[in-house]
């Protein structure tokens, strides 16, 4: 979708559902693919089909779509949730150089692309529960 029709959401922006879970695959994929992904892929246990889905559901709602993560398990409490798992500089960004390497090869606009890796950086930064 070109940035000149102004979409009212980045869920819009982004092109909908369709794409959203494009882009979630791709991520997954590419954890399965890159070595420079092993550490992340490691933190999943030996099926993604759960977390692809939970971030599709997740990502959906927070791009401005619908609520379905939250309908089916209530608040994301995302820090919460990821509590049990090691989150340092080093997983903080291997995660985002995986969506990022996943926004590029799906061909999210350029322009959303820069929006949203902004916020996913913010994000995991904050999910960080170790110091280095």
């Amino acid at each position: 979708m070109s940035a000149e029709v102004n979409p009212s959401t980045a869920f819009e922006w982004i092109g909908g559902e369709a794409r959203v879970r494009e882009l979630v695959d791709r991520f997954y994929d590419l954890m399965d693919l890159e070595p420079a992904y092993a550490r992340l892929r490691e933190a999943h246990g030996d099926s993604l089909d759960a977390a692809r889905d939970k971030l599709f559901w997740f990502l959906c709602g927070w791009l401005g779509g619908p609520d379905h993560y939250i309908s089916r398990f209530g608040h994301p409490r995302l820090r919460a949730r990821h509590l049990p798992f090691r989150i340092g500089i080093a997983e903080r960004d291997e995660w985002l150089a995986c969506m990022s390497q996943a926004m590029r090869e799906t061909n999210v606009d350029p322009a959303l692309q820069a929006r949203l890796a902004e916020a996913f950086a913010g994000t995991a930064d904050w999910m960080r529960n170790v110091g280095a």
